[in-house]
């Protein structure tokens, strides 16, 4: 695997833990994890269902806070940014890619990508003319009036990347985003998540329980019971 040099630290987790429950019944989610994501490489959290993975991306995109330790994001400490900040933060610079898609039935594949670039602050012109290309270079362009439900899950799993592409965020956090395809069309997904991190020098962060695609990342960390076993 080819391991970008010099990247800028894009992701920094020291100490991170993430306690669930009650006084009488504490679980961990994740516990004791330092880590870092740079510019240009896609790292893999590699683990099984119930090992953290999750817990770890969504503390990542500040969408739940820790029990303790410090997440930065770009070089900033995100535990004091208010909702509204965090929030901003995520249409602006952040893409996400997810295992069952959540993509909107109602509305076309086009527009489920316009609506990431309206919340990223474009007009409405430039969301459509983005959007068509977006899709175009997908591959999908022919499909840019089609509603979800009238897609197959390879088609489907191209428009939500499409919409993570949207505002060519510095980050992409992609949970299980393979778990649904079959393994040709996982690989195609995984490959283009890589390009697009070694392209244009951002960061690409995936948590899979697939040890086949490996090969497609820069750097690979493990888990197991939310603490890290491996990191390569």
């Amino acid at each position: 695997m080819n391991r970008p040099m010099n990247g800028v630290p894009m992701v920094q987790l020291f100490d991170v833990t993430k306690l669930y429950g009650t006084n009488s019944h504490w679980s961990a989610g994740v516990r004791n994890v330092s880590l870092a994501a740079r510019s240009g490489e896609l790292v893999l959290l590699l683990g099984p269902s119930g090992s953290g993975k999750t817990t770890l991306l969504t503390l990542i995109a500040g969408l739940i806070q820790p029990t303790s330790g410090t997440v930065e994001l770009f070089g900033e400490n995100i535990l004091g940014f208010t909702q509204t900040a965090l929030q901003e933060l995520r249409a602006q610079r952040i893409g996400f890619v997810f295992q069952t898609f959540h993509l909107i039935d109602s509305l076309t594949a086009a527009e489920n990508v316009e609506l990431a670039l309206r919340f990223g602050g474009k007009t409405r012109s430039q969301a459509s003319h983005r959007a068509r290309e977006l899709l175009d270079q997908l591959d999908i362009g022919s499909l840019s009036r089609k509603l979800p439900p009238t897609l197959s899950q390879g088609e489907k799993q191209r428009v939500a990347i499409a919409r993570a592409f949207a505002n060519n965020p510095d980050l992409i956090i992609a949970d299980e985003p393979t778990a649904s395809l079959e393994s040709t069309q996982g690989f195609e997904i995984i490959r283009r998540l890589r390009d697009y991190a070694r392209k244009f020098s951002r960061c690409v962060i995936v948590a899979s329980h697939d040890a086949r695609i490996i090969t497609f990342a820069d750097r690979i960390i493990q888990l197991k019971d939310g603490e890290l076993t491996v990191t390569s």
